[in-house]
């Protein structure tokens, strides 16, 4: 993907969508703590499935019971078909994805992503290195969804989402109709884990008076987000200029990762 569209997309879309309490959640989060204890992505996208290729009815009951706030923020904030409250809500929801690319989309989607060990896998061996170096951080719960193409990944208050459909791989037949080669560059399986932390961190960690920031800053607060995301995975996924100097310098620095990434001085990758 376009490195600037990128940077815009992870400043303007990792925002918290909505505020929920902690006993709204029936799902319990990784305690990491525990060796044991690791993280599986909840498949919302089986249900959602089910309703949007067979219009089945309990299938939608069903996500509407167990993923009240997914559901919600899918519909309202994701989609952005309506209120839930409206009567017509649940046929929306169904007509938007009756087109034929869309049910080859959901199709194979379910195919590329019917075991998401992996995913699991990855998601837990750096959450637990994220933890180790930020140990107040709170371990969020996942879920996979499918968005029509509209999100990569949905940062909420105590959850993130992963549009399944934005990780088909680069060369997927249907992203060529929307996307150049440059934006499906990161459209692929590997990259979910990468995008979650980096997603994840930009929404703990904003930039301050993002708006009156200089490009260049602007690169260099995603440079410090992505380098903290490469030390935790243990493999230089993201690469830059600046992702170098601060590779380079942050060993004889004075500062922690956390200052790092708190502090509002962006006008070099390290900052003294």
């Amino acid at each position: 993907m376009n490195k600037l569209k990128y940077i815009k997309q992870l400043l303007l879309t990792a925002i918290v969508l909505l505020s929920v309490s902690a006993c709204q959640w029936k799902w319990k989060m990784p305690d990491f703590n525990s060796e044991s204890s690791d993280i599986k992505v909840m498949r919302y996208d089986r249900l959602e499935s089910t309703y949007l290729t067979t219009a089945d009815f309990s299938a939608l009951q069903q996500m509407s019971t167990d993923y009240p706030i997914e559901t919600r923020t899918l519909i309202e904030n994701v989609l952005q078909l309506g209120e839930m409250s409206d009567a017509e809500i649940n046929k929306k929801f169904l007509r938007l994805f009756q087109d034929s690319a869309l049910q080859t989309l959901i199709s194979d989607v379910e195919a590329e992503y019917a075991n998401m060990d992996d995913i699991n896998q990855q998601l837990t061996k750096s959450f637990k290195e994220l933890k180790k170096i930020l140990p107040d951080i709170r371990i969020p719960v996942f879920y996979a969804q499918i968005t029509a193409l509209d999100q990569s990944i949905i940062i909420g208050d105590k959850s993130i989402g992963i549009s399944l459909d934005k990780y088909m791989g680069q060369n997927y037949p249907l992203y060529q109709r929307f996307y150049t080669k440059d934006q499906t560059e990161m459209m692929h399986r590997a990259a979910i884990v990468p995008d979650c932390l980096c997603f994840y961190l930009v929404s703990l960690y904003p930039m301050q008076d993002f708006d009156k920031q200089s490009q260049v800053s602007r690169d260099i607060y995603i440079s410090r987000i992505q380098w903290v995301v490469n030390k935790v995975t243990k493999y230089n996924f993201f690469k830059g200029q600046y992702l170098s100097l601060i590779d380079e310098n942050f060993d004889e620095s004075d500062i922690t990762i956390q200052e790092l990434l708190t502090t509002s001085n962006y006008n070099e990758p390290v900052p003294n």
